[in-house]
């Protein structure tokens, strides 16, 4: 099993450590683990400010980079999703797309694909689970309310394969936190809000961490918190799996 890794570029930017954890999850698995020298943004940016002509030419370097590859894992539910679901028609009839049936969040590569039922490590902490809309909808990382169906969570799922961790979820369990990408650029004063009533869920639970599987929702909501100097911290899911690697 071959895996090409993608590290998104928000994530190499800011969040680097979040990158080398996904690694640390990859290798412990024994999995044949690659990283592509080079590789960029997948373009999701320009898609979603409309101007899907101009990500064209990085969604097709992003599919010739990665195609060798049995499956593309990334810490990042949105960049995965946007490969899956949008790259058929960003290179439609321009370019075969080779790798929207195998690319995966990190979280849902290992929950569907490597089903671990032990993770060795320790995290004797509260946490709050944070679910993504891209994560809930399009990934369907945990069930999404509207749809009136049994509850799960594949991130809960994971996190309690670690000793010693208190998992909770906040009111309006599955609302969005006003990040966006662009929304939150458009319409600052309304993502303000809906982050702050959603950071305020968070810390009703009592949870010293917020944590998901979404770098771009928890930075959004990061900002927030330290705007505020509201009392709680921030998490991704792979810190947590990898705390005893």
């Amino acid at each position: 099993m071959k895996i090409g890794l993608f590290i998104p570029c928000y994530v190499n930017a800011i969040y680097p450590d979040i990158g080398v954890a996904t690694y640390k999850l990859l290798d412990y698995f024994g999995l044949d683990v690659d990283y592509p020298m080079n590789q960029t943004c997948c373009g999701q940016p320009m898609a979603n400010a409309g101007f899907e002509n101009d990500a064209f030419a990085l969604a097709k370097k992003f599919d010739e980079k990665f195609a060798r590859y049995d499956y593309v894992v990334a810490p990042s539910a949105s960049c995965a999703a946007f490969v899956k679901f949008n790259y058929p028609s960003v290179l439609k009839d321009k370019h075969l797309c080779q790798t929207s049936e195998k690319i995966y969040d990190i979280c849902e590569f290992i929950h569907d694909i490597i089903k671990p039922e032990k993770l060795p490590g320790k995290f004797p902490h509260k946490v709050s689970v944070h679910n993504s809309c891209h994560g809930v909808r399009e990934l369907h990382l945990s069930s999404a309310s509207e749809l009136n169906i049994p509850r799960y969570s594949k991130i809960k799922d994971l996190l309690l394969l670690i000793e010693g961790i208190e998992i909770f979820e906040p009111a309006k369990v599955d609302e969005c936190c006003g990040f966006g990408g662009m929304f939150a650029i458009e319409e600052p004063a309304v993502s303000e809000c809906m982050g702050e009533d959603k950071v305020k869920n968070h810390i009703a639970t009592g949870a010293e961490y917020i944590t998901g599987a979404d770098s771009s929702c928890l930075m959004h909501l990061q900002g927030i918190v330290e705007r505020n100097k509201w009392p709680v911290k921030f998490i991704h899911v792979v810190q947590i799996l990898t705390s005893g690697l």
